[in-house]
């Protein structure tokens, strides 16, 4: 069951309560070059990401908020550091949200400062601990960035917006060690209610961050805690939003905003280039917005039952393919074939699908 938090607006996406839990990432270009920003914001839009963050660290960054805002359709994080100047001005220029750390933004006034602007404009905040980050007496503390040492420090954080009448809040304690990642996670939404953003940082490259983040965020969304998510990957952010799709449809807690590939990992059966195959078939789905479930099997043994449980579906062989349809053959043809007749089932399947739900 899921954990009950408080429900928050980041613009206008629930976060929290029993809404869906949202999908998040972060651009990696320069914040100031507005054009690059953007476009890679609508490339995260298209394939399903539903709040961005960006990284606020110069005067350029802060001053490009506003025009960046302007152009995107989500809702837009500030990330910022010591800075509430940069706070202010962040709020001021329409941000639906800022990620900082009370403790190190400054003087009780200026803290002050930009809670108030946050209050008057519906802004809320992200507490955001890193493993990196914890304060230097808490390390001396507890020996090194625990989660002890994490989770206090996300609470001193809550204590200094809570002591101003601030509760427009959400709260990540991220590690780039899975096992501490969990542990604090369980450890925080033991002690607050307040709507949590998952990650595991500085996860790693595509394959490693991948595997990270399904395994720290996997559990803890499997217990009901999480609320939110990025996946942190050292990769096209675009596989970041992919990534996290996937783990929350494996779960069954969201439906992929688009297509899922079922293919097998080959073997000795194998009569067909299917590693190809299913790349070429990945690359050509790319941009199509709907939750069809595609199989590509390389043999006669897996093949027939996993291509009939799909949409549609490809089981090949000894130089030839049968392409299924709904769970039944649509027709046979030759291996050099297939990729251009499976994306024909395809469209024509989405076609209809289209035009069924316009009738309907």
């Amino acid at each position: 069951m899921r954990r009950c938090t408080r429900c928050i607006y980041v613009g206008d996406v629930a976060v929290g309560g029993d809404s869906p839990i949202s999908v998040q990432s972060m651009t990696n270009t320069r914040t100031s070059d507005v054009d690059a920003t953007v476009q890679q914001i609508d490339r995260l839009t298209k394939v399903g990401c539903e709040i961005v963050r960006v990284a606020v660290p110069d005067d350029d960054a802060v001053k490009a908020l506003k025009r960046i805002k302007e152009r995107i359709t989500i809702p837009l994080i500030a990330d910022i550091h010591f800075r509430h100047d940069y706070a202010l001005t962040a709020i001021d220029s329409g941000v639906d949200g800022i990620r900082i750390n009370p403790g190190n933004i400054g003087s009780e006034d200026k803290l002050c400062q930009v809670v108030e602007a946050a209050k008057a404009k519906k802004v809320p905040i992200r507490i955001g601990v890193n493993s990196g980050s914890v304060e230097k007496d808490l390390v001396e503390r507890f020996g090194h960035p625990t989660p002890e040492a994490m989770v206090e420090s996300a609470l001193r954080h809550v204590r200094i917006l809570e002591k101003l009448n601030f509760s427009d809040i959400k709260i990540s304690v991220k590690a780039s060690n899975v096992l501490d990642t969990i542990t604090s996670y369980r450890m925080l939404s033991e002690k607050v209610d307040y709507p949590l953003h998952l990650g595991v940082t500085e996860a790693g490259n595509l394959l490693s961050g991948a595997i990270k983040s399904a395994m720290g965020m996997g559990v803890l969304l499997s217990e009901g805690i999480g609320d939110t998510m990025r996946v942190s990957l050292t990769a096209d952010v675009v596989k970041e939003v992919k990534a996290a799709y996937e783990i929350l449809a494996n779960l069954g807690l969201r439906e992929r905003p688009f297509p899922e590939i079922v293919s097998c990992p080959t073997c000795g059966r194998a009569r067909i280039d299917l590693e190809g195959l299913a790349s070429r078939i990945e690359k050509r789905l790319e941009g199509i917005r709907e939750p069809i479930k595609i199989a590509v099997m390389g043999c006669v043994v897996n093949g027939p039952g996993e291509a009939r449980e799909a949409d549609i579906g490809v089981a090949g062989g000894d130089g030839k393919g049968v392409i299924f349809r709904e769970g039944e053959i649509l027709k046979t043809c030759a291996e050099s074939d297939i990729e251009d007749e499976l994306m024909l089932a395809v469209e024509t399947f989405l076609k209809e699908k289209k035009t069924r739900g316009v009738e309907g």
